[in-house]
């Protein structure tokens, strides 16, 4: 009788994934990176009114840092505490699905009082060389204490800026990130960025392709947020 004799089989092979299978992963990966450094590290924002100029002008694209003011930052992207100049983006307390920005004047537990030209922090006048003055002042405000764990907030256009002199102290857990650079910048007027009507948008989609070249304001491309 002969001998058991070893029987052997060719290894398995692995079934070769399709091209269409390998796109949509990595599409879906691509979609899954974008959506977390949306969420958590980077933001675009658009500025669509005048509160800031001449810093920052309507049309302006903002790249925001949103990892900058969050504790676990450190490790990954640097982190810091908020200060008094810094230009934040925020959720607007009086309508949170609304974003605003403005420049940070008061920090948590100061006592700050507003003239016609000047802001005094405890006392001592405020060096602004950012700030605009369209009719020759702002509105005042007798001494006012910022709350523990909120900040003061205003727009560099004193004469034209929604803000904390009107609503209030900001609280800290509404600050979305820092504006970092202008990664593109569009002079289109005013109504058109607060356009709401669909077709008018619509048509306004239609004319970039041939507004781009003559409204894009190159010289402002990566210009930082100061």
């Amino acid at each position: 009788m002969a001998p058991d004799r070893a029987v052997m089989t060719a290894p398995a092979t692995a079934r070769p994934r399709s091209s269409a299978r390998e796109y949509f992963e990595s599409i879906c990966a691509a979609v899954i990176l974008a959506l977390f450094v949306r969420t958590f590290v980077f933001q675009a924002f658009k500025i669509p009114t005048g509160s800031m100029q001449d810093n920052l002008l309507i049309g302006d694209h903002l790249m925001v840092n949103k990892m900058l003011y969050q504790d676990g930052g450190a490790g990954v992207l640097p982190s810091r505490e908020v200060e008094r100049g810094d230009v934040v983006v925020f959720k607007f307390p009086e309508e949170p699905e609304r974003d605003f920005i403005k420049r940070v004047v008061g920090l948590p537990g100061e006592t700050l009082q507003i003239g016609r030209q000047q802001v005094l922090i405890e006392g001592d006048p405020l060096p602004e060389d950012y700030t605009r003055f369209v009719h020759g002042g702002q509105p005042g405000m007798r001494e006012y204490r910022v709350p523990d764990g909120h900040y003061f907030v205003m727009g560099d256009n004193r004469d034209n800026s929604h803000d904390s002199r009107f609503w209030g102290a900001l609280p800290a857990e509404n600050i979305k990130g820092k504006g970092l650079f202008i990664y593109w910048s569009y002079g289109a007027p005013r109504e058109e960025y607060l356009e709401t009507r669909l077709s008018r948008r619509f048509v306004d989609l239609l004319l970039l392709p041939v507004r781009f070249f003559s409204r894009t304001r190159w010289d402002r491309f990566f210009t930082p947020v100061q």
